[in-house]
């Protein structure tokens, strides 16, 4: 099994910061792709961002400028540095990430539970 936990949702302010953490354990062999995605409330669950474990990163337009996914692949862990929030930011961010358990497993795409991340005055 693995397990995908994330930290460091809450409140913020508009133009505010706020960093997320996803750390991934249990029986993990080799992960590639780690991401974000998020849910709004009424909405379909899109994504924010991936990032491939070379570094690479992709974005959703409209958080291109203002938030940053990183990684540690030493600790399994993937981070989303969130800056000049907005409003419509709100939503529950959950990560996710591609593992393969064994050497002869694919990837398969696991998620964590999301964390909430609420942007209001």
């Amino acid at each position: 099994q693995v397990q995908l936990v994330e930290s460091g949702g809450g409140l913020v302010q508009p133009g505010g910061s706020l960093r997320l953490s996803c750390s991934a354990s249990g029986s993990i062999f080799s992960i590639g792709t780690m991401g974000w995605y998020r849910q709004a409330p009424g909405k379909e669950r899109e994504l924010v961002a991936s990032i491939m474990s070379s570094g690479a990163a992709n974005y959703a337009d409209s958080v291109k400028g203002r938030f940053a996914a990183s990684r540690d692949n030493g600790r399994i862990t993937v981070y989303l540095q969130m800056n000049n929030v907005k409003v419509e930011d709100t939503a529950v961010y959950y990560c996710n990430a591609d593992v393969a358990t064994t050497r002869s497993q694919p990837l398969y795409k696991y998620w964590g539970q999301g964390t909430q991340v609420t942007v209001s005055l």
